[in-house]
């Protein structure tokens, strides 16, 4: 009997495989599904600046629309500031005490103050982590990268001081030195990072002329760019890393685990093939332990990182380097017509 247990930013996890952020933790039965079918954790769908605000602007027009009309209306209709997304924590809370795996909560602000505000809330509901959705819209040609980076350390710096659960960071890929970046991050105290985050990006529909924002799940192949990041980080972090974006099946898991990786994160597979997916990716990966000898996790675990690799140059330039020089064996898979 082998054994799949993995730890992630400090909790032992009885195997690799979390949930992501998605609508489906938010369906009673699909998240007693996710359960059965064996998976280690859950990330709660995020928790956004925007969803505050705007339900903050919501209560507000509701309670103070009529406040000019009448002046008996200014004692039914109190100036009081409301609290914020009330009915996230609550579900949230509900989500931690329906299931018995831990629960991770997602949160992505625009002010610096919400960020602390929201994560005190967020621990408050029983949640086993905190994860900081950081994403950085371009939007300002005068800000400089380096000034985005600082922001986003000073904000973990202050989430990390005010609360006493893990706190993981889910970066995107779009940062000059994502190597710098999470060095810089690991010393600031993150207990562990996700990688990556995959952004919804807006389309044109030509016919009607308009934009439109269509699902975007996750294609084989697309977990390649965590892979290459989890194999140059093992050994060289204090906080964990968890690969995310196209961990489709068990191949996929089992490579990023190879590459170092503490656990993954799956959201599309579910999708396009059902929550039982998590099983299946378990089985398989029992099995191909079973076949090479493994008893652990950690038997095999950055097996094939940068740090364990043979090969000097796998995690190098000159790998496509060599790839470029070898582009004529591509023509005799895919033969020009």
């Amino acid at each position: 009997m082998v054994d799949l247990k993995t730890r992630y930013l400090g909790l032992e996890l009885k195997n690799p495989i979390i949930v992501g952020a998605s609508n489906l933790v938010l369906d009673t039965e699909a998240l007693r599904k996710i359960e059965e079918a064996g998976a280690a954790a859950i990330v709660y769908k995020s928790l956004f600046e925007e969803q505050i605000q705007l339900e903050m602007h919501e209560h507000d027009e509701g309670l103070n629309e009529y406040n000019e009309r009448h002046a008996e209306m200014i004692s039914l209709f109190p100036d009081i500031e409301h609290a914020g997304p009330e009915e996230f924590l609550l579900n949230l809370k509900k989500t931690v005490n329906t299931v018995n795996i831990p629960v991770i909560a997602s949160l992505n602000c625009v002010y610096d103050f919400s960020w602390t505000e929201y994560a005190l809330k967020l621990q408050e509901t029983g949640v086993a982590a905190i994860e900081l959705n950081f994403y950085s819209v371009p939007r300002d040609f005068e800000k400089k990268e380096s000034d985005i980076i600082h922001q986003q350390i000073e904000i973990l710096r202050k989430v990390k001081a005010v609360v006493n659960i893990p706190v993981s960071v889910k970066l995107s890929q779009f940062y000059t030195n994502p190597l710098q970046v999470i060095g810089e991050m690991d010393k600031a105290g993150a207990n562990g990072f996700v990688l990556f985050n995959r952004l919804f990006q807006p389309d044109i529909d030509i016919e009607h002329e308009t934009m439109i924002f269509p699902w975007l799940l996750s294609n084989k192949g697309d977990h390649r760019l965590a892979l290459r990041f989890a194999g140059l980080l093992y050994g060289k972090l204090n906080g964990s890393v968890c690969g995310n974006g196209g961990i489709l099946e068990s191949a996929d898991m089992i490579q990023l685990l190879l590459a170092g990786a503490d656990s993954v994160q799956v959201v599309s597979t579910l999708y396009k093939h059902g929550i039982h997916q998590i099983a299946d990716m378990l089985a398989d990966l029992e099995k191909w332990m079973q076949k090479k000898g493994y008893k652990s996790i950690a038997d095999f675990q950055g097996k094939l990182s940068q740090k364990n690799s043979k090969d000097p140059y796998s995690y190098k330039r000159a790998q496509y380097v060599d790839i470029l020089m070898k582009s004529q064996n591509i023509f005799e898979k895919y033969p020009m017509r």
